[in-house]
């Protein structure tokens, strides 16, 4: 329960129930927290076996820490029918990332790890890759957009 309180925390709480119960009051205080306490979690361990009775035999590995959602998740990925971990143990994020990158630069998977690439065809050929590089501008071409070219829209500056 106090699983994160360390031993300074602790000497704290002391010296600070001392001064503010007293020391004649103190053990009397200490034992209706610990009654009170008691009394918590019996009426907690009722409630959990009215809910397991009244659920059915069906529910019987009903645990209800199973209700906080992180535990609940972690539990269905850890589930061996579902597969998720050949899936999960096949997801490489270093691959995937350096797959992006040289998507972004305009190089091929595997000419980047044989030596620099040739370029962006590599990566405008017919291996389904889109090519994300910056296209160079052609020559001769001025400021002024060509007839079929229309200029950004801003919805602002409407």
């Amino acid at each position: 329960m106090f699983n994160d309180i360390g031993a300074l925390e602790l000497v704290t709480l002391v010296v600070l129930a001392v001064l503010v119960f007293g020391p004649d009051k103190l053990p009397k205080v200490i034992q209706d927290m610990t009654r009170t306490i008691r009394k918590i979690r019996e009426f907690s361990d009722s409630a959990k076996q009215d809910i397991r009775q009244e659920l059915g035999p069906e529910f019987k590995d009903f645990e209800f820490e199973d209700l906080n959602p992180k535990t609940f998740i972690r539990k269905q990925l850890d589930n061996e029918e579902l597969g998720l971990k050949e899936i999960r143990n096949g997801f490489d994020l270093k691959k995937e990332m350096a797959e992006v990158t040289d998507a972004v630069h305009g190089r091929d998977a595997e000419s980047s790890s044989s030596g620099p690439s040739s370029g962006s065809s590599s990566a405008a050929s017919g291996n389904g890759r889109v090519d994300m590089s910056k296209k160079p501008e052609k020559p001769g071409k001025t400021d002024k957009p060509a007839a079929d070219d229309r200029p950004p829209f801003d919805m602002d500056a409407t």
